[in-house]
This record gives C-alpha cells, structure tokens and sequence, in this order.
C-alpha cells in the first residue's frame, strides 16, 4: 500500500467533512466549550472563516452552550470529589469565560464542606497512625490531597481539625 492509499488518521478530515459536521460530531459524543470546539477544528485543519461559520450555526442551533458546558463539568467533578477551586480553574483553562464560572458558583447549591470530607472519607479510611511524627507527616499529606483536589484552607482544616490523628 503506497501513501496515498494509506487510511486517513483521526486529526485529518475527510474530504466531503465540513466543519459543522465535524462540530456536530464532537458534541454529540460530549459537551465542549466554544473555545476547546474551535480548537479540535483547527486541529482537523478547517479554514478558519468555516469554523467561524460552524460556530456561528451551532450558538444559533444551541448545540453548542458554554453555560451548559460549564454545569456538565461541575457536575461531573463533584461527582468525582473535587472542589469549587479545581472546578473553576478547569472552566478557565477551557476558555469558559469568568462571568459563566461566577453565576455557576452563585446558583451552584452544593456543600463544599461535606464534598471535601465525601473526598477525604474516601481517599483515607481505615488509617491508624502509631507515633507523633508518623501522624503530622500524615496529615500534611491529608491537607496536601485535599488542596490539591481544589478545597479551600477553610474546608480542609475543617476536616482535618476534625479527625483524630
């Protein structure tokens, strides 16, 4: 098989694929910001006014919705155990804009109190400590964890003043 018979990889585009197709494509295989969407088009290798033109016809269509991106994303971390923090910074990387992120946390009704120690009960039941120095280097991992998973100072010593070492 010579190279131009061989199979067309993923990031290359077919030649009867448009931009929308393609767009359509991905949202229906999961919600994607306008920003990540205008990126794996590019990648894909569409003229930039085609992607331009998808875009457009995908707001118009609601199909494509920062906002509902944004709640689908929250909404699947805090089922994963993260906090608001690592979810806001997530939205921001995917070029969810700071006025969607700040009405999610406003209508958003979740405890973040009783996420982090969801999280923490998790990740660290069931460990016995043995002497002083085995415990403080215990709990600066527990709070190492838990500001890594995007919990507040407030949050996390909440539950780490709680539990008895």
């Amino acid at each position: 098989m010579s190279n131009d018979e061989s199979p067309k990889s993923k990031n290359h585009k077919s030649p009867q694929q448009t931009a929308l197709h393609c767009g359509v494509g991905l949202l229906a295989r999961r919600e994607h910001s306008e920003f990540e969407l205008r990126q794996k088009l590019s990648l894909r290798e569409f003229d930039a006014d085609d992607i331009e033109q998808a875009i457009e016809r995908l707001l118009e269509k609601a199909y494509l919705s920062d906002e509902r991106f944004a709640q689908s994303t929250c909404r699947y971390r805090v089922s994963r155990g993260y906090g608001w923090r690592y979810i806001a910074n997530e939205l921001k990387q995917k070029g969810v804009c700071s006025t969607i992120i700040q009405q999610l946390q406003k209508n958003c009704e979740i405890d973040w109190y009783l996420q982090a120690e969801l999280a923490y009960n998790k990740r660290f039941s069931g460990y016995g400590e043995k002497n002083q120095q085995v415990a403080q280097k215990e709990k600066a991992k527990r709070i190492r964890f838990l500001q890594y998973r995007g919990f507040s100072s407030n949050e996390i010593f909440a539950i780490i003043n709680d539990e008895q070492l």
